[in-house]
């Protein structure tokens, strides 16, 4: 079962839990993204394209279940405006064996910076606005997984 959501609520981590774990896994990684208030930001804003941004989340999913055996995997992606705390990305893999669940909840992550069409917006308390331009590392991390 491979799930994904793109919402402007805030993603429910127990509720998401709770249905992607009706099946009871033999294991599970998930990872938790979270809004930084580094600099005094006092907004997040992501702007998408709904059918992209969606189709980008369903691709890697499927993706991670072709390269490695997943009995359920949740994305969701939160989109619109955010404060420091506020939870921006959920990913949740599971599998029979824990190997599986760690490596494709990383690939995920590191896949979903570079290959899902978001757009990062701060806003900060001296009243500044930056568009966030991608990071040198992010682009390494995501490559990293073509050598595999």
């Amino acid at each position: 079962m491979i799930r994904v959501a793109v919402q402007p609520e805030a993603i429910d981590i127990a509720g998401e839990l709770d249905l992607h774990d009706a099946g009871g896994h033999g294991a599970s990684a998930s990872f938790i993204g979270r809004v930084r208030g580094d600099g005094d930001l006092v907004e997040l804003f992501l702007d998408h394209h709904p059918a992209m941004t969606e189709a980008g989340l369903a691709d890697l999913g499927h993706a991670a279940a072709d390269r490695w055996r997943l009995a359920a995997l949740t994305l969701v992606h939160r989109v619109g405006a955010m404060v420091p705390g506020d939870t921006i990305v959920f990913v949740l893999a599971s599998s029979p064996h824990r190997a599986e669940a760690l490596a494709a909840c990383e690939f995920l992550i590191d896949r979903l910076k570079t290959d899902v069409m978001l757009w990062k917006r701060e806003t900060f308390a001296d009243g500044r606005v930056e568009w966030v331009e991608p990071r040198e590392g992010d682009q390494g991390r995501a490559e990293r997984w073509a050598e595999r």
